[in-house]
């Protein structure tokens, strides 16, 4: 395979990380593969599995320092993502919420020092849409209302809600776990696991240091904290199609070494095959050096102390649309080559189509997100929150 040759090359030397070639990680990788049925099945990722991704740092990965947490690079939590989606998409995507953190430090620094009290390793998970309004009280504001796509709600300990806006960006409510009712119903065709399910809030009273402004300043001074938030929203949703990408055209290789049901020459034999393949690696190769390469460039910056730039954060922002796109090109190519075989809904490539499809659907990711980048690009103003 051309994984160690293309895929895995020293070409990024600071993504590839002790953690993930860790022992541990490689069990909870296995034990990932073991269960993704159960997650499709159940529509979320049990809180058993959150467990084991705490115990690898996933979630404690955005945690600053000054509590407790790791604050890791952003390259290497996002390799972290890739690896696990590598596994399964949907508990990629769960997992990606690891990176919560960088939201959440926009909160209060007392309110911070109180979540994180008992342990860096805390579980965030949101409904922010549609954001409903909240009655203003003294002190803070009176909740009500039902939100919607919140990924990884039930292994979470604290869950976000949108409360209206402030300059063009979502206030978000804090809640413990336990004040908010989860509606179960998430059913989709792709990334099942995610249990991406609805959230709602009757009449909840929240003080106002406990909501914050999804991409607001933060509290926390650390280098982590001044990486572009929702530019980092993205990159680790986006990671989880660098992820499917690898592991289709892994299944696509095995394939080839096979004969057809038709008897006709194995898969490797066909000149068709080989050069698809080779087209693929390729494609992924590029994306993959593209959206690790704006990382570094965006984070060695801000070590440098370097305030960041609108067209630094809209660098990240195109990586993450075009990883996105083309990493679903790419197992679609895939799965276009294996033919009749991944039709069947038990094969592995049919899996990994329709979660990477979903990925591309996401509002960070979007196909129109490109006209900001233009934009940025040609010195145009882009549309608000863009930037």
């Amino acid at each position: 395979m051309l994984r160690s040759a293309v895929a895995e090359k020293d070409a990024l030397p600071s993504v590839v990380d002790n953690i993930v070639e860790s022992r541990e990680f490689q069990q909870v990788l296995d034990e990932v593969r073991q269960r993704r049925n159960e997650f499709d099945t159940g529509s979320h990722v049990p809180r058993d599995m959150i467990e084991r991704f705490k115990q690898v740092g996933i979630y404690r990965a955005a945690t600053p320092k000054c509590y407790g947490g790791d604050a890791l690079a952003p390259a290497q939590f996002l390799h972290m993502i890739e690896r696990i989606s590598e596994a399964d998409g949907s508990a990629g995507w769960v997992a990606s919420f690891g990176s919560a953190g960088v939201y959440l430090a926009a909160l209060p620094k007392e309110t911070l020092a109180e979540i994180y009290a008992q342990s860096p390793d805390l579980v965030f998970a949101a409904g922010l849409f549609p954001l409903q309004p909240a009655e203003a009280v003294e002190g803070g504001w009176q909740v009500n209302g039902t939100w919607k796509f919140a990924s990884g709600c039930k292994g979470a300990d604290l869950l976000g809600v949108g409360i209206g806006a402030a300059g063009g960006k979502p206030r978000t409510a804090v809640f413990p776990a336990s004040q908010v009712e989860i509606i179960e119903n998430w059913d989709v065709v792709g990334l099942k696991g995610t249990g991406s399910h609805d959230l709602r809030v009757n009449d909840k009273r929240v003080d106002e240091r406990w909501t914050f402004i999804r991409g607001g300043a933060s509290t926390v001074d650390e280098p982590l904290f001044r990486y572009p938030s929702i530019a980092y929203a993205a990159q680790v949703l986006a990671v989880v199609n660098l992820g499917l990408a690898r592991a289709a055209l892994d299944e696509v290789s095995r394939m080839a070494a096979g004969s057809g049901i038709t008897g006709a020459p194995k898969m490797a034999d066909r000149a068709y095959v080989r050069i698809e393949i080779a087209k693929a690696e390729a494609q992924l190769a590029a994306a993959r050096g593209f959206f690790y390469g704006a990382t570094e460039q965006v984070w060695n910056s801000i070590l440098a102390g370097n305030p960041v730039t609108a067209e630094q954060t809209s660098l990240l922002r195109l990586s993450a649309i075009h990883v996105s796109q083309a990493g679903a090109a790419v197992v679609q190519s895939a799965y276009r080559l294996a033919g009749t075989t991944a039709i069947y809904l038990r094969h592995p490539l049919q899996r990994y189509l329709r979660d990477s499809m979903v990925v591309t659907q996401h509002a960070f990711l979007s196909e129109g997100l490109y006209d900001g980048a233009g934009s940025v690009l040609l010195g145009v103003p882009p549309f608000p929150g863009y930037i």
